[in-house]
């Protein structure tokens, strides 16, 4: 692996908690990795480690085979190689955006950092701006200009630390898809910090939810959704509730009973504690996404509107059952139904995930 961490765990003095507690991960050469998180939850601080602007007290941080951070050993910041893009662009108001991008090129000839700050301007579609100033910029194009400074000097590994959260929500859309292009046409190796799910779906080959210092789950984007391996990430990631089920084990089958009838040939890696019948009549929580639960009038299982959110091509709704059980549902938007109207809905389960009681 290009990027490994082992066991890295970073503590402020002052702190009654690490901030970071023990995070093991890997990064492919040329893999765009994110993490996620609520605030406070260590992402920021994991990144600094990584770029050597804190100290890991524990744990082994290796780049390329290189050791920068172990027993005995710190690498120095300017001596890692790593580029960094911050939220606040942090580039330099009296100098042009040619001299901005060339700040870092050391030991060039005058020439070959022209050629280099062109190639960079041509990489993230500024062509023909080496003369203006940043405040002559938007937000994005000064975005895109702290990205070509950090690569322009050819690091090893790129970190982004929330690179768009100063900008408006369909530029930040925008905006992450160009530069996960732009990543990956300069076949860089990338680790960025966000909040924004959409954003780290958008960007990340790989995605890593923390909390409270750790790291709760490091997978793909659709594992991540469909297949958390905690309750917290399961909270956290995309919208979902928790229904009660019970486990039905016949004939080597397993089924899982719930108020809105059986989810059927669920799979053993969804219940991987179960080992024999005598654990039949066991009773979990079953994660159902809103894209789980249909809207279905001929189906026997009635819920209640009580929230309804428009989201242009779909519904949120906000169901309840009989019982006063919550659910949420996507429901295409042509399915205008009243707030306290009962509707019909029914499971579409793909990705069974229980978590037990």
């Amino acid at each position: 692996m290009f990027l490994t961490l082992d066991q890295v765990s970073v503590r402020y003095p002052t702190a009654a908690a690490p901030a970071v507690n023990a995070v093991s991960l890997q990064l492919a050469a040329g893999q765009l990795g994110v993490l996620i998180g609520p605030s406070g939850s260590g992402k920021t601080s994991l990144l600094r480690a990584i770029a050597g602007l804190e100290q890991a007290q524990s744990g082994q941080i290796v780049l390329d085979h290189t050791l920068l951070d172990g027993p005995g050993t710190r690498v120095a910041a300017e001596q890692r190689r790593i580029g960094m893009v911050f939220q606040d662009f942090a580039l330099f108001p009296h100098l042009d955006i040619a001299a901005n991008i060339g700040f870092g090129l050391h030991g060039m000839g005058k020439q070959q950092r022209m050629r280099r700050v062109d190639e960079m301007l041509a990489l993230v579609g500024l062509e023909g701006s080496q003369e203006k100033y940043p405040h002559q910029l938007s937000g994005g194009q000064q975005q895109r200009v702290a990205l070509a400074r950090a690569l322009a000097p050819e690091p090893r590994l790129l970190l982004l630390d929330e690179p768009f959260s100063s900008l408006d929500v369909e530029l930040r859309e925008r905006l992450a898809h160009d530069v996960r292009q732009i990543l990956t046409q300069a076949r860089i190796t990338a680790l960025m910090v966000t909040h924004d799910q959409m954003e780290a779906f958008a960007v990340g080959d790989v995605v890593g939810v923390m909390q409270a210092g750790q790291l709760e789950q490091w997978a793909r984007p659709y594992d991540l959704y469909h297949r958390p391996a905690t309750r917290f990430v399961a909270d956290f990631i995309g919208h979902g509730v928790m229904l009660a089920g019970r486990l039905v084990q016949s004939d080597g089958r397993l089924t899982v009973s719930t108020a809105l009838g059986e989810l059927q040939d669920v799979s053993a890696a969804a219940l991987p504690e179960i080992r024999t019948d005598s654990d039949a009549g066991r009773q979990f929580d079953v994660l159902l996404r809103s894209d789980d639960i249909v809207h279905d009038d001929a189906s026997p299982f009635k819920a209640r509107i009580v929230r309804k959110s428009f989201r242009g091509a779909e519904f949120l709704y906000t169901l309840q059952l009989a019982s006063g059980q919550e659910l949420l549902a996507l429901v295409p938007s042509h399915h205008d139904h009243a707030i306290d109207e009962w509707i019909g809905i029914k499971l579409d389960v793909n990705h069974v995930v229980t978590f037990p009681l």
